[in-house]
């Protein structure tokens, strides 16, 4: 099946957390990589003002696996630990060192024990569909309706967003 990854950093050496998050995801047994978007430096969403300064690198990741949803929530977990992301309970867009969501996964619907699939927000964030759009302009995503390149027509413009990396 394949699976689409958003990866995201906006503390430390960010490009640094990205290809880390990057080789780990593709560690994984049973994963081989397909495909990847230029990493973009986007403006924060939804984040306090004292954080509005601190842009983020973001990239989508496309991997072939057949490794369980459940087991991928698991251990993306890890690799997000590991690259020392801590949860913060009373700040959900806190700076992080990396963020590793699964944004799509075949032509599957997902919504229970904390996997969301695709992820909720995934059409109404540029920094997820800019690069998605990049790897997958015709795709229409499980409930979607129209594809990446007509969902980002229709988002609003961020002057912030610009390609930071082509190749990585």
């Amino acid at each position: 099946m394949e699976i689409g990854f958003s990866l995201g950093s906006n503390l430390y050496n960010r490009k640094r957390l990205l290809m880390q998050a990057k080789n780990l995801l593709l560690s994984a047994p049973r994963t081989r990589f397909v495909d990847q978007s230029p990493i973009y430096e986007t403006t924060p969403v939804d984040v306090k003002p004292e954080y509005q300064e601190m842009t983020y690198l973001n990239s989508i990741i496309i991997v072939e696996s057949d490794l369980p949803l459940e087991s991928w929530l698991s251990y993306i977990g890890k690799i997000e630990h590991m690259l020392g992301r801590e949860r913060n309970e009373t700040d959900r867009n806190a700076p992080r060192p990396i963020d590793i969501d699964i944004i799509y996964a075949g032509d599957q619907i997902i919504d229970s024990g904390g996997l969301e699939v695709p992820h909720p927000r995934w059409a109404e964030r540029r920094f997820v569909v800019q690069p998605l759009n990049d790897v997958r302009p015709g795709m229409i995503l499980p409930e979607a309706r129209k594809p990446v390149s007509e969902i980002l027509r229709t988002l609003p413009p961020d002057d912030g967003l610009c390609v930071y990396d082509e190749r990585w």
